[in-house]
């Protein structure tokens, strides 16, 4: 592509020459999901091999992507995100945003969610997919804490927008952050009775979330998706608030071998919702 001189010193203008391509973009949305094997790509793209290997060339070429061996007879290959690569999550995630809002949405702020919108349906779409498997997270409990608790029954995962925070009070959705996690607190017998781990999650810096948990006497782990991992992994939704992308408020159950077998969204009765996640995690079948 001939570039204008101006171009050559511009970092919109590099990055576009990378994520200007419409599969490109795609390519890394899905080894950010753990589709990280090539005809694992092909299968979610639908993209001929020819193609694909192409972009997977290209990515690998311009430092976003790497290649690692992972079977010798035959050679295969797994691509996975580079430093440059897991630096472009949370423009992945801006993008889901601006797209969930702008154009499959009506451009009205909120922290919830339509039954009837995009966002509703690509969550719940969640139901019966697995995790990725390499993917910790740091939080209250140290640098790399693992999203499903090993031996647990199930293990809850409760998004929350962030605590602490003066909302706005038309955003709909957005406060009950501080209540859902006391609820979860006040009820950490009953979850260890039921042999159902809890975490909660939020885009906040781990410093906030050690903060709160201390005033909070907060006893399960707080993960920051801070750097949007998570949320690039499964595209969960988000909004701009305070100055930063936050995660909407949902819950979802996981069994031990991180299927994902329960989803609320969105949340709008935070007690119901904490009482109805230990009802389906003690539920859930071991395997």
């Amino acid at each position: 592509m001939k570039m204008h001189n101006a171009d050559q010193n511009c970092g919109i203008a590099q990055a576009a020459l990378v994520l200007g391509d419409w599969w490109n973009v795609l390519v890394l949305r899905e080894v950010a999901r753990g589709h990280t094997r090539f005809d694992a790509l092909a299968a979610e793209l639908g993209l001929s091999r020819k193609v694909l290997t192409e972009r997977l060339g290209r990515l690998v070429a311009q430092g976003v992507l790497r290649r690692s061996l992972y079977q010798r007879r035959p050679v295969r290959y797994e691509y996975v995100l580079t430093d440059a690569g897991a630096a472009t999550l949370p423009l992945l995630v801006a993008m889901q945003d601006w797209g969930d809002r702008w154009v499959l949405g009506d451009g009205s702020l909120t922290a919830t969610a339509d039954e009837e919108g995009a966002e509703h349906a690509r969550v719940h779409a969640l139901v019966g997919t697995r995790l990725p498997d390499d993917l910790a997270l740091p939080g209250t409990h140290g640098p790399e804490l693992p999203l499903v608790a090993p031996g647990a029954r199930a293990t809850v995962l409760f998004t929350y927008p962030g605590t602490g925070i003066e909302w706005d009070p038309s955003l709909r959705g957005a406060a009950g952050c501080t209540l859902e996690n006391r609820l979860f607190r006040d009820a950490r017998a009953e979850f260890e009775a039921a042999d159902v781990a809890v975490r909660g999650v939020s885009t906040q810096l781990v410093h906030e979330q050690e903060e709160f948990a201390r005033a909070e006497e907060v006893t399960h782990p707080l993960l920051s998706d801070a750097a949007h991992q998570l949320s690039a992994a499964l595209r969960l939704p988000t909004f701009r608030g305070a100055g930063r992308l936050r995660l909407k408020r949902l819950v979802l159950v996981v069994d031990e071998a991180r299927v994902v077998r329960h989803v609320r969204f969105p949340v709008t009765d935070v007690p119901h919702a904490v009482e109805e996640s230990l009802r389906l995690g003690a539920a859930t079948i071991r395997q």
